[in-house]
């Protein structure tokens, strides 16, 4: 399934840590493979991708979202 999502990247200290994006309603997407760019935290962003329910993550903290674009939002 395909999104479209805003939010603040934030980086979890759970096990070998891991690349979220935290929207405005609280909720938690793991970033999947999250590019360079969008590894600052409190970066504002907008990311297209798509939700992986096909796979499971050590850090088990939100959907997976596999990025597909993305957009430093101010």
């Amino acid at each position: 399934m395909s999104i479209q999502v805003t939010g603040v990247i934030e980086h979890q200290d759970i096990g070998a840590g891991a690349w979220a994006l935290v929207t405005a309603s609280g909720e938690t997407y793991e970033l999947m493979d999250a590019p360079d760019e969008l590894q600052r935290p409190q970066l504002k962003v907008q990311v297209e991708g798509l939700i992986r329910d096909d796979i499971m993550t050590i850090a088990m903290i939100g959907p997976v979202l596999e990025v597909q674009s993305f957009e430093v939002v101010e």
